[in-house]
């Protein structure tokens, strides 16, 4: 059950890159971060509502637990999407596309030390598998419009820049999957989660009047765009949190990053990007397919 909750986050995840690439091109994206974290919260609430009515459980509050999921949204959702907006912007998008097929690698450290969560030689050489086949199937910057390689002090603040990127994501889901092993509300966690992100992102914005102007003369498709982002990406947090409970924090968090066995074929058969699908990223897809059977099958 636990690999099925992962598979449907990750499917989440999917349709979410596809509604974004459509939103940012109508909408800048730290503007649609707002939306996003918005959205989190009133879809969020929505479905936290529906569960209490339905369920007979009453909800306790662990307190422990609740400060997990806070560390995990100032930590995975405001520090880690806030970075990765900055590596855009310095290496562009395809070069920064690749910082996510490394964040599993400190899942797998924060959940060790949080956790005590150990895996053995074959789940370790799988995960391999799978984020070799993840980084083969990253668009190339050859030809891409990205922007030349940084040098000089751009690389080194590009390199910093990327190591807490992909350090914020992956200590951010080791957080939440030490909360799910105390406390099953996933719901409710990521509504935590959020609310932190949120205080964040209010807290360092100074010039909310002119953010709030923006958003009002902003582009309505944009807008929409970016609130569907926000359900689909609660789905994902939630669904991928239900997974770290039944199964390994890293695992979970691994197959929930393998997008691109959906990407890649809407991307070709749908939106007709014959660019997209080449020997490499063919390569990369048997690879993270054959990794994630295996994992079932162990």
């Amino acid at each position: 059950m636990g690999l099925a909750f992962a598979l449907t986050s990750m499917l989440c995840w999917a349709v979410n890159i596809f509604i974004t690439r459509a939103a940012m091109a109508r909408m800048p994206a730290e503007l649609g971060f707002v939306v996003v974290l918005a959205m989190n919260l009133a879809f969020g609430s929505l479905v936290l509502a529906v569960e209490l009515a339905l369920r007979n459980a009453p909800l306790t509050l662990h307190w422990e637990a609740a400060g997990w999921f806070v560390l995990s949204g100032v930590v995975g959702i405001y520090l880690g999407r806030r970075m990765l907006l900055d590596a855009v912007q310095l290496l562009g998008p395809s070069r920064a596309s690749v910082l996510h097929t490394a964040s599993p690698a400190f899942t797998l450290i924060g959940a060790w030390l949080l956790v005590g969560e150990t895996l053995g030689a074959y789940e370790l050489g799988l995960m391999a598998m799978i984020m070799a086949g993840l980084w083969c199937t990253q668009p190339s910057a050859k030809g891409s419009a990205d922007k030349p390689p940084p040098s000089g002090a751009l690389l080194r603040r590009a390199a910093l820049l990327s190591l807490l990127t992909v350090a914020g994501f992956g200590i951010g889901n080791a957080f939440r999957g030490m909360a799910m092993r105390n406390w099953d509300e996933a719901v409710l966690g990521a509504l935590i989660s959020n609310v932190a992100a949120l205080v964040c992102l209010l807290a360092a914005n100074r010039e909310w009047r002119a953010t709030a102007l923006r958003l009002r003369a902003g582009n309505r498709t944009g807008l929409a765009l970016f609130a569907l982002s926000g359900v689909a990406t609660m789905c994902g947090t939630v669904f991928g949190s239900l997974a770290m409970q039944r199964i390994e924090i890293a695992i979970a968090t691994l197959i929930s990053y393998t997008t691109p066995l959906v990407v890649f074929p809407v991307s070709v058969l749908l939106l007709k990007d014959r660019d997209a699908l080449n020997l490499r990223t063919a390569l990369g897809a048997a690879l993270v397919l054959t990794g994630i059977a295996l994992l079932a099958l162990r």
